[in-house]
């Protein structure tokens, strides 16, 4: 079972966050405002947070399969599974597995596989971390952001942009190892949830080409972009949840009779696990 936050109140939506980082850290500008109208589901993925890595290689199929009983565990019946980074391939797998929990994929600068430039920068981050390399903050921030965001900060900003950049999560190597394997193109054609995905059109690190991928091979899949880069929560915040919102107002409207209500077991307002 995954540690997890709960916040809100109403239909239920899971936030997957990417490498080296927590669902809080990725989702954390978004989800007190997605509270007001859902009951927000924030785990963490094996090797972050509060939850351990498993005794073996981190496998797709097995983690999606985590997020479900998270999922369960916390009370939501079915659910809309947004998915950011490395979170938005978890989160294809588990529209794909089970398409009876789950009412909504939302994708934002994801991937469905690592192509050429993507694999060259995880194998590169697994190289610099594997040799506590010092440079290790600073290519992680070149590529976390977009060129226009780096470009109007200061020296001084930078430099503190990098440190809070650190990644310091112990599991981000499996986390890695796990992007570099993964191929999720084969469970795109079995998602029937209504489906939108978004490309940063400023991402460094997870070009475009990903998020177009993943539309293109996703039955029915809406495409939007914004103008950050691979954080773009943190560049883009009002956006992206403009964006996300009446996404989960569209889901709500075309499914009316869906299942809303979480169990008894989950609380009102705040709960971790």
């Amino acid at each position: 079972m995954l540690a997890y936050d709960i916040r809100g109140r109403g239909p239920g939506l899971v936030l997957l966050h990417g490498i080296g980082s927590t669902a809080s850290e990725t989702w954390g500008t978004l989800a007190g405002s997605l509270a007001a109208e859902n009951t927000v589901l924030l785990p963490d993925l094996p090797g972050s947070g509060r939850t351990p890595l498993p005794g073996g290689r981190l496998e797709v199929d097995a983690v999606a399969d985590e997020v479900v009983a998270t999922a369960r565990e916390a009370g939501l019946g079915d659910f809309v599974v947004a998915g950011a980074s490395l979170g938005a391939a978890v989160a294809v797998k588990v529209a794909a597995r089970r398409p009876d929990r789950v009412r909504g994929l939302f994708t934002l600068a994801g991937f469905a596989r690592p192509r050429t430039a993507l694999w060259l920068h995880l194998e590169r981050w697994a190289s610099l971390r594997a040799r506590r390399d010092s440079e290790l903050s600073a290519y992680v921030a070149s590529l976390s952001f977009s060129a226009d965001h780096l470009a109007a900060l200061t020296p001084e900003g930078a430099q503190d942009l990098a440190a809070r950049s650190a990644v310091s999560v112990p599991g981000a190597p499996a986390q890695i190892a796990l992007a570099l394997g993964i191929d999720v193109r084969g469970d795109l054609p079995a998602i029937t949830a209504p489906s939108l995905v978004v490309a940063a059109m400023g991402d460094r690190f997870a070009s475009p080409e990903h998020s177009v991928e993943l539309a293109e091979g996703i039955p029915g899949a809406r495409l939007a972009a914004v103008r950050g880069g691979h954080a773009a929560t943190v560049e883009e915040p009002g956006r992206i949840l403009e964006i996300l919102t009446e996404f989960l107002r569209e889901v709500r409207r075309s499914d009316p009779l869906g299942s809303h209500a979480a169990t008894s077991r989950r609380p009102a307002a705040h709960e971790s696990r």
